[in-house]
């Protein structure tokens, strides 16, 4: 009988263990940059791995009042190119924890 229990308490340290390694791994992950990019690099957003926006950088010459959509439109492209970079770093960063989670 206590040998399930010294199994049990091997599990639990080496959740825990996974636990805290999780949470550095997120920190690292939360703490980069990336950039999307849209029209040659003529737009571009800047996010953390928390996918907050912290730069938006727009090419003077993009800036045409006749045309204001174009630039929505390379905007919106280049913060889904940004969120798609986040998403795949996330998902090589934390895969290895999550793969055969159900619901992950």
């Amino acid at each position: 009988m206590m040998r399930g229990m010294g199994n049990m308490q091997g599990m639990m340290k080496q959740m825990q263990k996974m636990q805290k390694e999780m949470g550095e791994t997120k920190a690292q992950l939360d703490q980069k940059q990336f950039t999307g990019e849209a029209g040659n690099g003529l737009v571009k957003i800047i996010m953390t791995g928390e996918r907050k926006v912290i730069d938006v950088v727009i090419n003077p010459d993009v800036l045409d009042p006749e045309d204001a959509e174009m630039t929505q439109d390379l905007v919106l492209a280049a913060t889904n190119d940004c969120l798609e970079k986040i998403e795949v770093e996330t998902e090589n960063m934390m895969g290895k924890y999550t793969k055969n989670i159900p619901g992950f």
